[in-house]
């Protein structure tokens, strides 16, 4: 399928009022195709990010997801944003959120749309905002997946009426991987369906700056309609992708798939985050080849798998080539779906019983002190594969004496499934909180922040003498603030190590790269961390949750010796 770009160096210009309504995309088609006339000129592309516009590749995409939030306090973060965007249009940004039941009325609405009067729609739970967007009146509620796109329209070199067409055809695009036909109505703005109208777009643009922007019904309540002739439209009925679908849909799904085909219909790819040229300190020598293959050789050898080879870690070489490995247990197929991680996503095998072994044979001939084990996520398992962590713990430390350090994925929240692992007495228990709460629902899907927390909590809880680590990935469009609150969070549940480390796409099929965070900069909150008062903190590009364990844990152990020796000596 092609899609249209406008020739380089002309931009469109439109009445920044005009915000609804206009004669849509093929008439302007028909106007601007050469020959006709118009004097532009158009050339077909293929729909691989590119986009109807121009977009040299400078500014990025930042996604926010503001949860459950009231509607003028989403229109405080819009306005912030926007003047933000006005300063520097080089960060641009996509805001979800879901608002409480509300209804707007735009620059052109009627008051007579409002079919119940206002203290019956109080007493119902309404709010009613006048708003500075084009259209009529609209509703906002629970089950809607609503987006306010910031962005500079000078920037991607179009105009109002195309910018609305644009974000029409990311709801198309959306609804037709739910297996929904959306499509556009001559002379209407918004998106419909066999069934009715399923989204709705009202915008506003200030210095060529966009705010507020759509509405999809997803599992929306279609009785709240009745209280308004939505969007003066009284001879149209709206509907949702449930009511089309004949089920409730997963918002979680929408919000990606739509933020997947914004960043492709306004060509904010994955192209030049993936291939653009790594910092300086991201370029790494390449150890010897000789050690790295011995391992290589031992781990097929024994029929282990490591996270260093399934997540294509980039400190594979280094740690190979000193003899050291993180295992895999569980298999190597995950059922979860995080967008940063390289692990196959499958359909699981069945438990392996002589794994535990395996692994501590293993250990054994590589002669390791200190051991790291990890997993897959396994949904399938009543307890996660708990037991079978346990198991392993128990057979590494029979067979090499080693300390073991488990790092497990969040066990659903299961506390008997914590309990099990924490019962065979790890010297480290880390699992990773990997972002910061505003970003989870896009980069760890099937995960929940607070959950992570209550994790880390309970193993302090259950067993106070086992360290707790955590890790965060940096460079996924975070604030240096939300990272911060995410440290105060992480110590206000009793972790006690911490890893910060620059985010690399393993593949342009993973989310991008939007920011290198520099050395300087991690040393920085490597620093502010141990204020807070972990023992143990490594910080870096290269730093992985398992790079350099034996180290981190080390420093804790002699930090912890050195915080008794001073409690002792002021009690003297």
């Amino acid at each position: 399928m092609g899609v249209l770009r406008q020739g380089i160096g002309r931009t469109f210009r439109f009445n920044p009022y005009a915000t609804d309504g206009g004669t849509g995309l093929q008439g302007a088609l028909a106007r601007a195709a050469p020959g006709s006339g118009g004097g532009r000129v158009w050339e077909d592309t293929l729909a691989s990010g590119a986009g109807f516009g121009h977009n040299d590749g400078m500014n990025r995409l930042v996604v926010r997801q503001l949860g459950r939030s009231d509607y003028l306090s989403a229109l405080d973060v819009q306005t912030e944003l926007r003047e933000k965007v006005r300063a520097d249009s080089s960060e641009e940004f996509l805001i979800f959120v879901e608002h409480p039941p509300v209804i707007t009325l735009g620059r052109r609405a009627s008051t007579a749309n409002i079919l119940v009067d206002r203290e019956e729609l109080r007493r119902r739970g309404f709010e009613v905002h006048e708003v500075t967007r084009g259209g009529d009146v609209t509703y906002h509620g629970p089950g809607q997946v609503v987006g306010y796109p910031i962005i500079d329209l000078n920037r991607h070199h179009v105009g109002v009426k195309e910018y609305m067409r644009r974000l029409e055809e990311v709801i198309i695009c959306v609804l037709r991987r739910f297996g929904i036909e959306g499509e556009r109505v001559e002379g209407l703005t918004g998106v419909w369906t066999a069934g009715g109208k399923v989204a709705a777009i009202g915008v506003a643009i200030r210095h060529w700056v966009t705010y507020h922007g759509f509405a999809l019904n997803v599992n929306t309540d279609l009785s709240h309609f009745r209280v308004i002739t939505p969007c003066g439209i009284s001879n149209r009925p709206v509907t949702s992708m449930a009511a089309l679908a004949g089920r409730p849909v997963d918002e979680a799904e929408v919000r990606r798939a739509i933020e997947e085909e914004f960043r492709a219909v306004f060509d904010f790819g994955r192209a030049r985050q993936t291939t653009r040229k790594f910092p300086p300190w991201l370029v790494k020598r390449l150890p010897a080849g000789g050690a790295v293959e011995s391992v290589r050789k031992l781990l097929s050898a024994h029929d282990i798998h490591t996270v260093c080879q399934s997540a294509r870690c980039p400190n594979l070489g280094e740690c190979f080539s000193r003899k050291t490995a993180t295992f895999l247990i569980l298999g190597d197929r995950c059922t979860r779906r995080c967008r940063f991680c390289a692990v196959t996503k499958d359909v699981p095998l069945p438990l392996d019983a002589a794994e535990p072994e395996r692994v501590a044979e293993a250990a054994e001939k590589l002669g390791l002190r200190h051991v790291v084990v990890t997993s897959v996520t396994r949904d399938d398992l009543g307890d996660g594969g708990a037991a079978q962590f346990a198991r392993t713990v128990l057979a590494l430390r029979s067979r090499t004496g080693a300390t073991v350090e488990v790092l497990t994925p969040d066990f659903q929240g299961n506390a008997d499934a914590v309990r099990t692992v924490v019962e065979a007495a790890p010297e480290v228990y880390n699992h990773n909180l990997e972002t910061v709460s505003a970003l989870y629902e896009r980069v760890r899907p099937g995960a929940d922040y607070r959950r992570s927390l209550d994790l880390l909590r309970l193993v302090k809880r259950l067993d106070p003498d086992i360290l707790t680590k955590s890790g965060l990935m940096l460079g996924l469009g975070e604030s240096t603030d939300e990272v911060l609150r995410a440290l105060s969070d992480l110590r206000d549940a009793g972790c006690d190590l911490l890893t910060l480390g620059q985010y690399l796409a393993p593949s342009a099929e993973h989310l991008g790269v939007e920011r290198f965070v520099s050395p300087p900069e991690f040393d920085e909150l490597g620093g502010r961390a141990r204020e807070m008062g972990f023992l143990g903190v490594a910080a870096g590009p290269f730093v992985r949750s398992s790079h350099n364990a034996a180290a981190l844990y080390a420093e804790a152990q002699a930090r912890h010796r050195r915080a008794g020796v001073a409690a002792h000596s002021d009690n003297e």
